[in-house]
Formats: C-alpha cells, structure tokens, sequence
C-alpha cells in the first residue's frame, strides 16, 4: 500500500522529519517544494510509473510549500544531517536561488552526467541558478514563463517589444493591465523584464557579478516605468490580471504561460486570446531536481530522475497534464508530443522565441534592489 503522501504548507520541517522516519529498503523519499499540484504530480502520476517500472521500490513524497521558504525548509533538513554518514532525502525539488545556495555549500552531488537525459536540457538555465554554476547538479522539472495576453479580436497588430508597447499603452489608456510589484509573480517579471529592456547591464542583473552600485543607474528606466503606469490599470493578481481580460475590462497584460493554457482548458478563458514574448524578452523559472550529497538511494535517485526527464515524461507529465514548458529542450519533446498539444504551446511561443527571449529572474540582490526602487520611485 502506498504510504500517505503528506500535504506539510505550515509545517514543512515536521514533514520532513516524518519522511526520515520512513525511510527503509525500497522507499524512495522526495522532497518538493513548489506548490501542491508539483506535489500531486509525484503522488499521481510520477511515482506510480517510477514503481511500476522498478518493483520492490515506492516514492514517498513531502510538500514544503511554494516559493523559496519552502525550498529553505529543504535546505535545513539537509544540512542538519550532515554529519551523517547517510541521509534520509534521496530527491530534492527546489527553486533556483536555494538550490544554488546547496550547491556552494556543498550539500549536493554531481549527477547529471552519469543519466542517459543529462545531455537533453542545455538552456542556460541548466547550468547556471541566478548567478551560481549549477552544471552537473541540477535537471530542471520544468520552465514556468511569463509572457503577454492579449486579445486578437480588438489588438490586430500588437506590441512586439517594450518600446511598442510603451507607445501602444500611451494611446491606449487603461487597456494595459498587470498586478505592480506586490501582488503576484506575473507583475514582478513585467517589472524585472522592464529593468532588462531599461537600466542597462542586463546580463548582469541576471548572472551578477552583484555590485550594490549598480541601482544608481536606474532612475531614468524608474522614471519611465512611473510614467508607463500611469497609463495602465492595476489587477488584484496574476488571477485577477486573467479575470478582468476574461471580462473585457483590459485587453492586454503580463501572465504566466502555463496559467494562461489551464485557464483556457477549463473553460474559464476566452479561448481566442493570444500570447507574445515581446523583446527583449521577460523570465520565468525552472524547479531543478537535485540529489542530496549523502542520499542514501542516489543510484535508485538517479533512476528517478531519468524517468522524469526523459521525451515521454515530459511530454505526458509536464506538458499534457500541466500546461509547463518543458524542463529539458522542447525539440526533444515534440516527437511525443500530438500536434495539436504542441501547437497549443508552441505557436504563440516558439521555441525560438523561448531560446532568445526566456530570460532568468535577476540576481537575489538585484531583485530586492529592483523591488525597493520600485517601492521608492516608481510607486511612491
């Protein structure tokens, strides 16, 4: 019988301690962070086909909730073993920035070469975690992205790039709609896509070197966000930006792509709206599976993450039942894919577009510097 999968939001380290209690032959302890449908993913769909193909073996799975105190509370779990000989936690799924602070503390080993899907996923974003070389310790689970909607039936020819965009909102008052900088992820990489389109060092802001001088640079993009904002509408969230195009009332903001395809799976989107990545570009993030430096299962956790980065995983798994860009390169997963479920992801937003314009989230210190500025200059 399957052990119970535990739903831990509020109480991730108590969760954690439970799955070192279970631990024993054959039992195969993953540790997620992200939200509660990556937890559902493990418990309904990954770890029955990783039994099925590997009998004596079952997946016992922890949620530590999203974002990256959920990834801290993974992070402490391991690092008070670490005077083990062993630990208890075989798989880890975290956000980048925690899993970059693994990697420099040492406290996960290199895999990925010794995988038959380790040569799959060769976007940047596998090898470097905002800033930290991650190669070798990380394959991603899959890429979210933040991309624009809008309405074809009333934007025939719409922005294809921020400039285009800012002349568009100018003549276009209050049809732009995104959630500023507090109230929710799809306004925070609008701004952060702005900085890169705006304040220069662009790379920079991404892989670092951090320089806390940098910020003294920006008042010019700050200003002209403040600007581009008064021509806007603000929505109550990256559900609310969705909720009011459904509605009619804006005709064009910043979501997260895979939201956007679920919405309108469920019918609760007009199925006609569109996507575009504009130049730039705007980011997104990839959840990494890694192993624990002493995982008492690595071989067994090797074998897991093969399966879970392999064409058919990833095209069932991540893109059928999710909505998500794939983790590995979306070319290997096309050949798994029904045309039409590639054409449903693929066609506002290419691949191509993907490779050139997918960006990262910025530097941790940039990001609190970007989200104070924005406080201070643009909101004030």
């Amino acid at each position: 019988m399957r052990p119970k999968i535990a739903n831990v939001f509020a109480s991730a380290a108590i969760a954690l301690a439970t799955a070192g209690a279970a631990q024993a032959e054959g039992v195969l302890n993953v540790a997620s962070g992200g939200s509660q449908n990556m937890v559902d993913y493990v418990t309904d769909y990954l770890g029955p086909l990783f039994e099925e193909q590997n009998p004596g073996w079952t997946v016992n799975v922890v949620g530590t909730g999203p974002g990256n105190a959920g990834s801290q509370a993974i992070l402490e779990k391991i690092k008070a073993q670490a005077g083990n000989d062993a630990w208890d936690t075989d798989v880890v799924v975290m956000t980048q920035l925690k899993t970059g602070e693994m990697v420099t503390e040492g406290l996960l080993q290199q895999y990925v070469g010794d995988i038959g899907t380790g040569s799959l996923a060769t976007r940047d974003t596998a090898k470097v975690a905002l800033g930290t070389d991650v190669e070798g310790y990380v394959m991603p689970m899959f890429h979210s992205q933040t991309a624009i909607a809008y309405n074809p039936d009333l934007v025939s020819n719409p922005p294809a790039s921020f400039d285009e965009l800012k002349t568009w909102t100018a003549e276009n008052k209050g049809a732009f709609g995104y959630n500023g900088i507090k109230n929710g992820m799809s306004g925070v990489a609008f701004t952060a896509a702005w900085m890169y389109a705006y304040a220069g060092n662009t790379d920079q802001l991404m892989n670092g070197p951090y320089d806390p001088e940098l910020k003294n640079g920006w008042d010019a993009a700050l200003a002209d966000l403040k600007a581009f904002n008064e021509n806007v509408t603000f929505t109550p969230g990256n559900a609310g930006t969705l909720d009011m195009m459904n509605r009619g009332e804006i005709v064009m903001g910043p979501v997260w792509v895979d939201m956007f395809y679920t919405w309108q799976a469920d019918g609760r989107l007009n199925p006609g709206l569109k996507l575009l990545l504009p130049e730039p570009g705007m980011p997104g993030q990839p959840y990494y599976y890694a192993i624990p430096a002493k995982a008492e299962n690595a071989d067994a956790a090797r074998k897991f993450i093969e399966l879970a980065t392999s064409p058919e995983v990833q095209a069932e798994g991540i893109v059928k039942r999710f909505n998500w860009y794939p983790g590995i390169d979306a070319q290997h997963v096309e050949g798994a894919l029904d045309k039409a479920v590639w054409d449903k992801l693929f066609t506002d937003v290419t691949p191509e577009d993907l490779a050139a314009k997918g960006k990262s989230f910025p530097l941790g210190p940039f990001f609190d510097d970007i989200r104070e500025a924005y406080e201070l200059k643009v909101s004030n």
